[in-house]
């Protein structure tokens, strides 16, 4: 019986027998007793032996490694195999990523008091002299662009900026130079309209309903959005996304909540060039290994060398970094797990080169056949040579 290190360890590690009084009596991964963990008389199916990776402390396994397994788990006709676990734990935007935000105006403040802003409206009235109000509970007196309110006897007033309370104070205050008691009030009668026209960039009036916009992020990594212009979300995840659009929006308006959709990912494509059937650009969808790509790209050649299979991939910082791989006994089906079978990654560049003899004959044909002797017959060398 062959006697293996571990890995991780200096303990000899032992692979089980394989004999059939193994396979009868051994461990199953089923449990329970007998091979397959199921009692007999129960329709215990044929137990089949099968190689894990992760049963020899990561080193890469060999056939003799074989052991009972559960290698048909889902029984007769099963196909759709296990749900296994996601192929991102988190998924983080890249230029290309294209993203759906859909805006809604809620009109609810997270803490305090609602400040004013350019395009609100306000009825401005006094007890003491109704000379002195100004708009109406249907169209108020709208702040201007520059923040300001317009007033008899005060002239331009600041009030963006300031709670309604705040302002009312402070007109009292101001009127107080022309009356003993102003009695001011202010009552809002349209607020919140910047948020109202985020919402009316983003897709016209149309209710308090949630608006779409489709959007796809630009080669140096931002997006460009109504009221806040260029945001980086390069390398974001979507609730990053999330946190970061609201918190830029909350510091300018209030009551707009922004809800980011992934709808589409940047293409991801390997090439792969050299001595396979159909050299191409390949995009992938799914993880994806070398061999599969190279299988997707109509396998290797019989001039192909298997042993040297080099990858080029490209860093975070952009910087170059390569491999060469030992696929062949892969290929031969002599190496059940191959620890050179990687997962491939977007822009990688995999080519499989010419055997050493199949570079030796290209050069024999280049110089023989194509060249020289293949323009002058060989006789007439050879007399030429002699007679010199």
């Amino acid at each position: 019986m062959a006697t293996t290190l571990c890995a991780q360890s200096s303990t000899p590690w032992t692979p089980p027998e394989t004999d059939s009084t193994a396979i009868q009596n051994g461990p199953c991964a089923n449990g329970g007793g007998g091979a397959c963990g199921i009692q007999p008389g129960s329709g215990c199916p044929n137990c089949m032996m099968g190689v894990d990776c992760q049963n020899c402390c990561g080193s890469e396994s060999r056939w003799q490694d074989m052991r009972p397994m559960q290698f048909a788990p889902y029984g007769p006709g099963g196909y759709a195999g296990p749900p296994r676990t996601a192929h991102l734990a988190q998924y983080r935007l890249r230029p290309g990523d294209q993203v759906r935000l859909l805006y809604l105006v809620t009109r609810r403040q997270g803490g305090g008091s609602y400040r004013l802003t350019p395009g609100d409206e306000v009825l401005i009235e006094s007890l003491q002299d109704p000379d002195l109000v100004r708009g109406t509970l249907d169209r108020g007196l709208q702040i201007q662009p520059d923040g300001t309110l317009t007033l008899r006897l005060l002239g331009e007033v600041q009030a963006a900026g300031l709670t309604v309370r705040q302002l009312r104070e402070q007109l009292e205050e101001l009127y107080r130079e022309y009356y003993e008691e102003p009695s001011i009030d202010v009552t809002p009668v349209r607020t919140n309209t910047l948020a109202e026209d985020i919402r009316s960039a983003v897709a016209g009036q149309g209710g308090f309903n949630q608006q779409n916009l489709d959007l796809v992020v630009m080669p140096d990594g931002n997006l460009r959005l109504p009221g806040l212009g260029a945001v980086c979300v390069q390398g974001f995840t979507l609730s990053q996304l999330k946190r970061e659009i609201n918190l830029r929006y909350s510091r300018i308006v209030v009551g707009l909540e922004v809800e980011p959709i992934l709808t589409g990912q940047a293409p991801h494509v390997v090439h792969v060039l050299g001595q396979v059937a159909n050299p191409s650009r390949i995009q992938i969808d799914t993880p994806t290994t070398v061999l599969g790509m190279i299988a997707a790209a109509g396998g290797h050649l019989p001039g192909g060398n298997m042993r040297q299979v080099v990858i080029f991939r490209r860093a975070q910082d952009w910087r170059l970094i390569s491999t060469m791989l030992d696929l062949r006994g892969a290929v031969l089906g002599k190496r059940p797990t191959p620890a050179d079978e990687i997962w491939v990654q977007d822009g990688d560049v995999i080519i499989v080169p010419e055997k050493p003899i199949q570079v030796f004959d290209n050069w024999v044909q280049q110089v023989f056949t194509d060249g020289l002797y293949g323009i002058i017959p060989v006789d007439l060398v050879t007399d030429a040579i002699i007679n010199n």
